[in-house]
């Protein structure tokens, strides 16, 4: 496990954002464990988080040339902070922009708030079915930017319902897009497995990867 994952989980975890016990999914799933983005909604929990994503995009992603959008509604935030906490830490100033639900018919009318252009870097929580990454591609392509990739907070790493493939695996597949994660769920068994916390749920853990994640070799 990364350090960039350690710290993350544990953050999340202390924000009550990672909790564990039986949470039934929007596939019907039981999950052991739920991560909830939406509970970073302080000032100062936002900061951190954004700190990790833009850590990662760091990392992960060659050269300064890109734009950050935020999906909504969740990405609109995790976009917006990004993009300061890449000015406050690496010196990067990099534009954003961000969709509504719905195009407005008056004042700047359209869909999108802000410009795309150039690589464009997906700023989301989670890739669940991979729905809002196929509008979020199709939006930023039909101004003939170009999606380059996609930076979520954790990938469960998870069979569809229909196939052997992730959510994530199908989203690079489709789209040729670079998909990273500040962590994934083998991280997230590791961090169980270390905490003395939580070490009564690693068998209903270790249960749920079995029965539902991917091979990380193949994934």
């Amino acid at each position: 496990m990364t350090e960039i994952a350690q710290n993350f989980l544990s953050f999340a975890k202390a924000k009550g954002a990672l909790q564990f016990g039986e949470f039934t999914l929007n596939s019907g799933r039981v999950s052991p464990y739920f991560l909830n983005t939406g509970m970073f909604s302080s000032g100062d929990s936002l900061s951190v988080l954004s700190g990790f994503y833009a850590e990662t995009i760091k990392n992960c992603i060659a050269g300064g040339n890109f734009m950050l959008y935020g999906p909504a509604y969740k990405g609109i935030a995790l976009a917006a902070s990004t993009a300061i906490s890449l000015y406050e830490e690496f010196d990067l100033s990099v534009d954003f922009a961000f969709n509504r639900k719905e195009a407005k018919d008056h004042g700047e009318h359209g869909q999108v708030i802000g410009s795309l252009s150039g690589r464009v870097i997906i700023v989301e929580d989670v890739i669940t079915s991979g729905l809002s990454i196929d509008k979020a591609v199709e939006i930023i392509s039909a101004t003939h930017a170009t999606p380059i990739a996609v930076i979520i907070s954790l990938d469960r790493m998870e069979r569809s319902l229909d196939g052997d493939h992730s959510a994530v695996d199908q989203c690079r597949e489709k789209h040729g897009l670079q998909i990273h994660s500040i962590a994934n769920v083998y991280d997230l068994l590791e961090f169980v497995l270390h905490s003395s916390e939580l070490k009564h749920f690693e068998q209903s853990v270790k249960d749920y990867m079995d029965q539902y994640v991917v091979n990380m070799h193949n994934s």
